[in-house]
């Protein structure tokens, strides 16, 4: 589990029930289901990460951040589903003792790093649009965040790898299997408080600061349009930002019912005894973790050179970068042309590397 107690420390000790799990066309399903967004996530976070550090035109700020999302669902896709996936067919933790500390912390710090970076981007663009602020951050700045982004969410994290037990439980007087579960000091009402305050910063307050910078961000950019503003550079402001508030609206919408059940657990112990507990708990986490893989698919859908780049990378064109600056540069051309005729004068110099780039 990615936040609260672990649901192996959940299942083990409730008596045994009825699951739904252990029959063969579910596990098909199952094992389709987390494939797919595993394949799917790894494909398209490695795609995002690469066409960045190809391309010199995407690397922005924004999209610094956005590669630091695509490192954490990366993450999320190969040390979280792979693993959940297994420890659901087989009812058991079959990977040893380390990795019993290591993942549930890793799984975590995952989260908090996309929840983090969700909220940075946002305020940052906040800053740009309300606010007026001309001053942009500075690529050592970006790089700074990151860390600190990283560094506040292992320390989010840590809990899940300080309290934490590996041993063997009895689930009959023939048969023993290994567990890893959450182990609190005192009372388990520490887990659920622990539980709650990460739904609250994990879900909630991200959410919240989310919500609050887009709708602003919206309102402003929704002023300038009714005040006939509609040059190139507000309309492409007003791209990224709805492909922005996409990525935040798929999180919130995704994570939801996961979050809602966890609270309900938390809140009342008896939902632990519910009939297929752990197929319902199964299926909330698959909707969750689709939001892993359809971040690149908005890149690729909502924003051109995304798009452009995916595209050449996928059909080993030319650098999309040198296409899209002599698309513009000729358009520009022909502008202002249009207006001033036989007056624009063109640099000798930029209309022979022009010419140069047009033979490529």
């Amino acid at each position: 589990k990615l936040s609260g107690s672990d649901p192996s420390s959940t299942i083990h000790s409730i008596p045994p029930l009825h699951d739904s799990t252990k029959l063969l066309g579910v596990q098909v399903i199952l094992i389709l289901a987390y494939s797919t967004i595993i394949f799917c996530g790894v494909i398209g976070n490695s795609l995002v990460i690469y066409v960045v550090y190809r391309f010199k035109n995407l690397r922005t700020v924004t999209n610094f951040f956005i590669v630091n999302l695509a490192v954490a669902d990366l993450l999320v896709n190969t040390l979280c589903l792979p693993f959940t996936l297994v420890y659901t067919l087989y009812g058991e933790w079959m990977f040893g003792q380390i990795l019993c500390f290591m993942l549930p912390c890793a799984q975590g710090m995952a989260v908090h790093v996309s929840t983090i970076t969700m909220n940075i981007i946002a305020l940052d663009r906040h800053r740009s649009i309300v606010r007026h602020t001309e001053t942009r951050m500075s690529k050592d700045m970006c790089a700074l965040v990151i860390v600190i982004t990283w560094a506040a969410s292992a320390l989010l994290a840590s809990p899940l790898a300080i309290f934490r037990e590996y041993g063997s439980f009895d689930i009959s007087p023939d048969e023993t299997i290994q567990v890893c579960t959450e182990q609190w000091p005192g009372s388990d009402m520490n887990g659920a408080i622990y539980s709650i305050s990460m739904l609250l910063i994990q879900y909630g307050l991200p959410l919240a600061i989310n919500s609050f910078a887009y709708i602003q961000i919206w309102s402003k950019l929704k002023n300038h349009l009714t005040a006939g503003c509609r040059n190139d550079r507000h309309q492409r402001k007003q791209k990224t930002t709805k492909m922005l508030f996409t990525m935040v609206v798929v999180f919130a919408v995704s994570w939801l019912p996961f979050h809602a059940f966890q609270l309900a657990v938390d809140i009342d112990s008896s939902v632990l005894y519910m009939k297929d507990f752990k197929l319902l708990f199964t299926m909330f986490h698959i909707i969750a973790m689709c939001s892993t893989f359809v971040n690149p698919i908005l890149y690729g859908w909502m924003n051109k050179n995304y798009r452009a780049a995916f595209l050449s990378v996928c059909r080993c064109n030319h650098p999309f970068s040198l296409k899209a600056n002599i698309g513009s540069g000729v358009r520009q051309i022909f502008k202002y042309s249009q207006i001033y005729g036989k007056n624009l004068q063109i640099n000798k110099h930029k209309s022979h590397v022009l010419f140069l780039l047009l033979k490529l």
